[in-house]
């Protein structure tokens, strides 16, 4: 297993990979999301058109396994949906998404994105890093009976739930025609 973090060029060459894992890693409960690729194609541009953006893959041989993106807050679409008493917006940088299949977790890969992320934080001079979390009720219909969620691991990563920051994004979930509000809660660490 091979961990590289991708800019530029690189970075452009993955963002196919990056799509199908979105795609095939978010179906799953939480988020629920029936994938679109054309979407994907659009809303993965805007890391190729950013040079402050990062993408860290892990890989297995040539094969990309796993997908972690970031950027500054400022600089990312999903900015404009995060609402909440938040640290000025220039000090913030966004890990948007990370994505793993299923075989490749619990081998220490998770730490590996964030590691990678944080330390594209630290080069570029951000104060502090975030993200956000699908929010679902425990009682779910389809929240499997051996789901676990990730506060824990992100507990241990220094990461808190920030108080009062919510994001609202629409998708569509499985088994639904329609796009649909769901709630995110932002988690922010001070690097």
């Amino acid at each position: 297993m091979r961990i590289e973090r991708l800019r530029g060029a690189a970075l452009e060459q993955a963002l196919p990979d990056l799509a199908r894992l979105r795609i095939e890693v978010f179906r799953a409960f939480p988020y629920l999301y029936d994938g679109d690729p054309g979407y994907e194609t659009a809303y993965l541009r805007s890391y190729a058109d950013n040079p402050d953006a990062v993408l860290v893959v892990a890989r297995d041989g040539a094969r990309i396994v796993g997908a972690a993106t970031g950027m500054p807050l400022a600089a990312h679409n999903d900015a404009s949906q995060i609402e909440g008493p938040l640290p000025p917006v220039q000090e913030i940088f966004y890990c948007a998404e990370s994505v793993l299949l299923p075989g490749y977790r619990g081998h220490g890969v998770g730490h590996a994105f964030f590691e990678q992320r944080e330390a594209a934080a630290r080069e570029q001079g951000f104060s502090y890093t975030l993200f956000c979390s699908v929010v679902r009720p425990p009682d779910h219909p389809l929240c499997p009976a051996d789901y676990r969620p990730l506060d824990a691991f992100w507990h241990k990563r220094g990461y808190e739930k920030a108080e009062g920051v919510t994001a609202t994004f629409r998708w569509t979930d499985l088994g639904d025609r329609d796009e649909t509000p769901h709630t995110l809660q932002a988690w922010m660490r001070r690097l």
